[in-house]
């Protein structure tokens, strides 16, 4: 690291310790007024008038604060009638009530009564509630992406599609509610969608168009930051990670606490996630351990802090990297690539199940004003997100959302053909497929020696590539496919869906150890 470097990171650690402090000093100040005894009853922070709450079958968790001991009366009053209110007693400065199953629909008031004060949520509709986190492709703002203008055009058009951010915050402790509020629940405007995640925007209008509900959708997210900041210690534990030298915003578990675990008592429908690029070069070797680890801790949390109400297995999206820099050589992205799938290539699978993932390394941006690893092409990663959610989260039928991989792999010593799992559209490629050339009988790995080859011929499910480019002495011992932080132009990939709308995503096979393998000699 060089000397301005150096300096740089100083600064920045610098900058987010007094950040952290200033937190911490709010922290204390929110905790006192949230337990004083001053008679006001109310809503926890993520409450508010024109909310999403989750529709039936799940059953919506309201919660508050109030006096210790007094009687809450929590009632609904809207287009259906519903059952008699619910009277829960404050314990601790907290009450917490489970409202009966509601169909998708609204607007309803929500009202928390006790003897002295009363508490009225407004504009409330019932629909699907989604999560959306991760880092600064997340937090890229519907303002900057391609074609802005249009799409904060609609935004109005789309008054059932409520929005609400958490704002950045840190805490080395789990907290119970969120230190600050960013955007509070709204209807949409173009001012407010502005501001708010391009893909979680995005995705929830283009979810819209197909459920024709209501559906709520909570950012909270930050830029640059690694995937074990965001993972509790129960999750960090199971891949056994040790504190590094990092700033005070990317520490272990602080943005869990702060961001996420507030949110634990909430019912959601599901997740979508955009992170992994600050993981390229800080435990990228453990991602593959530490991603699924927290998608999975995340579905116990949830399940757990909602009573029952939240799926213990909900559905969690996210999109796998897109790109950084066109003509490197590095391995970091395309091994992230790889891990977000817990090294099998694709989601679902038996490690990760009920995901899905939007391909995204044919949408590069070389000319972002916010910097190449910042593609403004974010309507084609929630399109893509939209086609994996309505078949994993909804269980549509017949709704094409995985790209194709391969099912089987016959070489001899000419060529190596690859048979898909579903017909595609090929363009031809003198570099996008590389061979590992080896006498040794062992996986490939990132220092081996691999070539890249054209691909010779394709038929409806099939590809053929060149295999004589090994040396006499070597075979061809494993195969990867786009293994590159940059592999091709946008939307220009050589292999797609038959309809040319999902890319094949990147793959690594090794040919060796042979048992159970797809690859097969002729």
């Amino acid at each position: 690291m060089t000397v301005p470097d150096r300096a740089q990171q100083l600064f920045i650690n610098v900058c987010c310790l007094l950040v952290m402090a200033v937190t911490l000093c709010v922290v204390f100040i929110l905790l006192a007024s949230f337990y004083s005894c001053d008679g006001n009853l109310r809503f926890a922070s993520y409450y508010g008038d024109h909310m999403v709450l989750q529709r039936s079958p799940e059953r919506a968790v309201l919660w508050g604060y109030g006096p210790d001991g007094a009687q809450v009366n929590v009632s609904l009053s809207g287009p259906i009638k519903q059952k008699t209110s619910l009277v829960v007693t404050v314990t601790k400065g907290i009450w917490r009530v489970m409202l009966d199953p509601v169909e998708a629909g609204g607007p309803y008031n929500v009202t928390a009564a006790a003897q002295s004060s009363r508490a009225t949520l407004t504009d409330v509709l019932f629909g699907d509630v989604w999560l959306c986190g991760g880092q600064s492709n997340m937090y890229f703002k519907t303002s900057q992406i391609f074609n802005a203008s249009e799409e904060l055009a609609l935004a109005a058009k789309y008054p059932h599609v409520r929005t609400f951010m958490a704002a950045l915050n840190l805490s080395e402790t789990e907290l119970i509610d969120l230190i600050q509020v960013e955007l509070p629940w709204s209807v949409p405007t173009a001012r407010d969608v502005a501001e708010f995640s391009a893909v979680c925007w995005l995705f929830g209008r283009y979810m819209y168009e197909n459920l024709k509900y209501p559906i709520g959708l909570v950012e909270s997210c930050w830029g640059g930051t690694p995937v074990e900041a965001w993972s509790s210690s129960r999750a960090l534990q199971q891949c056994r990670l040790e504190l590094s030298n990092v700033s005070p915003k990317d520490r272990n578990s602080v943005l869990w606490n702060a961001m996420i675990h507030p949110l634990l008592n909430m019912t959601i429908k599901g997740a979508i996630w955009y992170q992994g690029e600050a993981n390229a070069d800080y435990h990228q070797e453990k991602y593959n351990c530490s991603f699924p680890a927290m998608i999975d801790d995340w579905r116990t949390a949830f399940h757990h802090g909602s009573g029952g109400q939240t799926a213990h297995d909900f559905p969690f999206g996210f999109v796998q990297l897109s790109t950084y820099k066109k003509g490197s050589t590095d391995d970091g992205f395309p091994n992230i690539r790889w891990h977000q799938t817990a090294d099998t290539g694709f989601v679902p699978n038996p490690r990760m199940q009920k995901t899905f993932m939007a391909v995204a390394l044919d949408l590069p941006d070389e000319t972002s004003p916010y910097g190449t690893i910042h593609p403004r092409d974010k309507q084609d990663v929630a399109y893509r997100l939209t086609l994996g959610a309505r078949a994993v989260a909804y269980d549509e039928k017949d709704v094409p959302f995985l790209g194709p991989f391969p099912n089987q792999i016959l070489s001899g010593p000419m060529y190596v053909n690859i048979t898909y799992d579903q017909t595609v559209s090929v363009t031809p490629s003198k570099d996008i497929f590389e061979i590992c050339c080896s006498m040794i009988q062992a996986p490939c790995g990132p220092m081996s020696r691999w070539v890249a080859v054209p691909i010779m011929q394709w038929g409806p499910t099939t590809v053929q590539i060149a295999a004589n480019l090994c040396s006499p002495t070597d075979e061809v011992t494993a195969l990867r496919y786009a293994w590159r932080d940059w592999p091709c132009s946008f939307r220009a990939c050589p292999i797609y869906s038959a309809s040319g709308i999902l890319p094949a995503p990147p793959f690594i096979i090794n040919r060796y150890p042979a048992t159970g393998n797809i690859w097969k000699s002729y």
